[in-house]
This record gives structure tokens, C-alpha cells and sequence, in this order.
């Protein structure tokens, strides 16, 4: 223990003395949660709109006002020609083609079925998917306040959102960027701990002392380990006051899973850090994990849309079960009875990654 006390003194002195790295940890993610939370996202604010209006009645006249009182779609020309409607969104000056035929008022007040036609810039497909939702949620409540005095509906469908009523997605998408900001920085200050110690030749001088392994690798780890928990915490007093996200579960139990979880995460790093020569190598390698990371977590696709394969390969990438932790407890207010088999998972990665790290410390070790 003493040995240990003696390097994180010297570990904690080389951190505060280099202020890019203090940069890095402290400010560097809390800059880009405030620009990433409102950069990564699929929602759509508001929708270019070119109306093409064959009937010219008061229904659809109002079911272009009911797009436009949404606040999603905002009217910028309109035409009874649907090919300058066509040359408009090839030009990218609308994102929608709302297209109204004749006889429109008279099939709904006769309550036949009424149509109209919907063409949407599909380059996006993502964004086009979110712009039909919002469409036909628009249509299905002013056709049921058209047919009102006609017919009314046999089934009446009320919708209720759990846990995200309004369904917000910053409350969804800063978690999930508050965990990879914070993976990504420690990730990468971890994998080039050991390098800078190789580059700078003090690691030798390391080696021959009598310190065992596994305390050179906790004295590399825990420093690190302590202010990422720190830097978690500011990012999420960030996200709580200036993005509203709500904490309706235990601030304690995500401290005490962040803890868990930054072992393996931050482990990675340091095992890295033993198999790379350069800080350079250490960078490339960092960010080569990092893109699967990113990519397999769920953070922006559900896993369920994945192959098998991705599904199961998916489970062994800690930021998965992390994100999934986090977004429970925040939102939903899980308990850890309900995220155990997450804290299973993370616990087992912490062991075999530190296992790992150790190990490959000790074959370069001379």
C-alpha cells in the first residue's frame, strides 16, 4: 500500500501539472455535450412545405393551416403544378410536397374516403420517416374532426408516452453522449499513460523497482478512474440545469455503476496502452474501438435492428450496457434490482479487461 500511495501521488501530480490534459477531461466534454446534445439528433424542428392545391375549399385550406399550427412544417410556396412542385425539391428548396386533390371537401362531408398525397425528400431516410410520423398523426386528427358530424370512429385510440410523455429526445440522447464523452476521454488519457512512460524512458526505471504489477496497473488506473467519476458528475448537473434531463432514479446507484463501469472502460485503455510503442499508435488504436464502440452500443440505433451476430457480439461491449443502465435509472427510475443484469455484465468486463492488461504488462515487463 505504500508503494501504491507513492505512485498515485506522483500520477495525480503529473495530471494537475499538464493543463491540456485537465482541459481535456474537464471542459473538452462539457463543451461537446452542449453542442452534441442539439447536433445528434433525428428529430425534425421544421419541414419546408410546397403545396399543390387542386381543390381550393375551406377543408383544405385548413389542413394546410393544421400542418403549418404544428409548428413542424412551415409553408414556403404552393402551386397547382406538381412540376414545379417536382423542380422545387429537386432544387432542395422544400423537404414535403403536400398534394390536395379536387373533390376533397366533398368526399369528406359525404364521408367516403378521402385522399391525399404525401411526397417526401427520402435522401434521409431517417428524417423522412420522422416527417411521415408527424404527417400522420396531423391527418388522422383533423380527419376525425371533419367526420365528426358524420360518423364517428368505432375505435378512438389515445396515446400515452411512459417515462418520456413528451417525448423529448434530448431526456433520451444526453445520457448516452454524456457516457461516450466520458469513455472516450478516459479511453483515450488511459492508452497513453503507459506509452508516454515508454516514450519518456522512465518506465524502465519503473521496472526494476520492486512494485508488483497489478499495483503499477491500479496506480496507472485509479487516478484516472476518479476523475472521470468527477467529470460524470458535472456532466450530468450540466445535462439536469441547462438540458432538463430528469433523474427520477437513484444518483447513488448511477455513481456506484459508473464506478463498475469506468474499471472495464478505462481498462481497455491501459491495455491498450501495453500493447502500443507510440502515444501515436495509442490514438489510432483508441479510436478504432471507439467507432465500434459507438456503433454497437445502441447510442443512436436500437440494437434489435441489428443481424444476430451484431446482437450477441453487441452484449460484450461494456458502453452498451452502460448507456442502457443509464437511460433506466434517469428515465425510468429502475432500481438495482431491475438493472442487475447490466451490473453483471459490467463487472465481468472490469475483470477480464484489468485480467488482460495485467497480463500483457507483465510479458513487456523487464
Amino acid at each position: 500500500m505504500r508503494a501504491l500511495r507513492f505512485l498515485l501521488r506522483k500520477e495525480f501530480l503529473q495530471i494537475f501539472r499538464d493543463h491540456t490534459i485537465l482541459g481535456m477531461l474537464f471542459v473538452l466534454p462539457l463543451v461537446q455535450l452542449l453542442v452534441l446534445a442539439n447536433a445528434a439528433t433525428f428529430e425534425v424542428k421544421s419541414a419546408r412545405l410546397f403545396v399543390v392545391d387542386h381543390d381550393h375549399t375551406p377543408a383544405s385550406r385548413g389542413l394546410v393551416d393544421r400542418l403549418a399550427a404544428s409548428g413542424r412544417f412551415v409553408p414556403t410556396a404552393s402551386s397547382p403544378s406538381p412540376a414545379r412542385a417536382d423542380e422545387a425539391m429537386l432544387r432542395r428548396e422544400t423537404d414535403v410536397i403536400l398534394v390536395v386533390p379536387a373533390g376533397f371537401e366533398r368526399d369528406v362531408v359525404r364521408g367516403r374516403r378521402a385522399e391525399v398525397q404525401l411526397v417526401v425528400n427520402a435522401e434521409d431516410g431517417a428524417a423522412a420517416g420522422v416527417i411521415q410520423s408527424y404527417a400522420g398523426r396531423i391527418f388522422a386528427s383533423y380527419s376525425s374532426e371533419l367526420s365528426a358530424g358524420v360518423m364517428s370512429p368505432a375505435i378512438e385510440v389515445r396515446r400515452r408516452g411512459w417515462y418520456n410523455p413528451e417525448l423529448k429526445y434530448l431526456d433520451y440522447m444526453v445520457p448516452g453522449i454524456l457516457v461516450v464523452l466520458v469513455t472516450l476521454i478516459g479511453t483515450l488519457l488511459t492508452a497513453m499513460n503507459i506509452v508516454r512512460e515508454k516514450e519518456a524512458g522512465t518506465l524502465d526505471q519503473l521496472n526494476v523497482t520492486p512494485i508488483t504489477r497489478s499495483t503499477f496497473i491500479a496506480a496507472k488506473l485509479i487516478p484516472l478512474w476518479s476523475l472521470a467519476l468527477l467529470d460524470l458528475a458535472l456532466g450530468l448537473g450540466l445535462a439536469h440545469l441547462v438540458f432538463g434531463v430528469p433523474v427520477r432514479g437513484s444518483v447513488v446507484l448511477v455513481f456506484c455503476s459508473a464506478a463498475i463501469y469506468l474499471v472495464g472502460a478505462l481498462g481497455i485503455g491501459l491495455w491498450i496502452s501495453t500493447i502500443a510503442e507510440t502515444q501515436q499508435q495509442a490514438m489510432f488504436v483508441t479510436f478504432s474501438i471507439m467507432m465500434v464502440y459507438l456503433l454497437m452500443s445502441g447510442l443512436f440505433t436500437p440494437i434489435r435492428g441489428m443481424p444476430g451476430w451484431a446482437q450477441w457480439a453487441a452484449q460484450l461491449n461494456p458502453l452498451t450496457h452502460f448507456v442502457r443502465l443509464m437511460r433506466a435509472v434517469l428515465l425510468k427510475g429502475a432500481g438495482p434490482a431491475d438493472v442487475a443484469p447490466q451490473l453483471l455484465m459490467l463487472a465481468l468486463i472490469g475483470v477480464v479487461v484489468l485480467t488482460l492488461a495485467v497480463r500483457q504488462y507483465r510479458k513487456r515487463a523487464v
